[in-house]
């Protein structure tokens, strides 16, 4: 058994803490031993599990541990994510025992988490530290590139090029051959007919730009 952490204690923490329980129903794998968060108080309890710190305890930890991070907001895991130095840390992709992954040509990086009842087809490409919540699915010839988050029953059709750091609200839905740009908001239930550029949030059906931001602040 891997000793593992969840990086995030509020609710998606709780349930990738969940979802690990549920990999372990089916193998067991993982040692569940508490939170990391900065903005929680060090020792405070949560579904009976402590937190153990911040960053900075995490750099700090003696022991090998597996770390998930449970962050939807791309800009945000980004940053944690690379302010972990310890080379103690380690990065697994979760999944959850019911999701369906096509056996041809599927990749998938490190650091992903994907939550019940998603499904992902074929010759697809997903980078590092993708997060996939509850019921998404990923259809042919996609590409998702790293830290790029979706909410619960996004659906994303084929030939999707989805660059690095896009957040996609739950329910949204990406129509078939388009690019979603780097950074990129898709507002929740919006239907994406047209590819849309950098650093935006979009909103509506069909979805269209409303404001522009950078990479820090989206």
């Amino acid at each position: 058994m891997r000793k593992i952490a969840v990086f995030g204690a509020g609710g998606f923490g709780r349930e990738v803490k969940m979802l690990i329980d549920q990999i372990n129903e089916k193998t067991p794998t993982y040692e569940f031993v508490g939170f990391f968060d900065d903005g929680e108080s060090k020792g405070k309890m949560i579904n009976g599990y402590p937190v153990l710190g911040g960053k900075d305890e995490l750099n700090a930890y003696p022991e090998d541990l597996c770390m998930a991070f449970a962050i939807g907001t791309p800009t945000t895991k980004k940053k944690i994510v690379d302010s972990i130095t310890n080379p103690k840390i380690s990065v697994p992709t979760l999944i959850h025992p019911n999701v369906y992954i096509g056996t041809d040509d599927v990749s998938i990086g490190e650091g992903c988490i994907i939550c019940a009842g998603c499904v992902i087809t074929v010759n697809i490409k997903i980078g590092n530290f993708v997060i996939l919540n509850l019921g998404c699915t990923v259809g042919h010839d996609t590409t998702i590139e790293d830290h790029a988050s979706f909410m619960p029953s996004v659906n994303i059709s084929g030939e999707v090029l989805i660059k690095e750091g896009v957040y996609a609200g739950t329910g949204a839905k990406i129509i078939n051959q388009l690019e979603i740009g780097l950074y990129t908001v898709v507002g929740a239930g919006a239907v994406v007919s047209k590819t849309l550029p950098d650093y935006c949030t979009a909103v509506g059906i069909p979805a269209k730009p409303i404001k522009f931001h950078n990479e820090v602040n989206n």
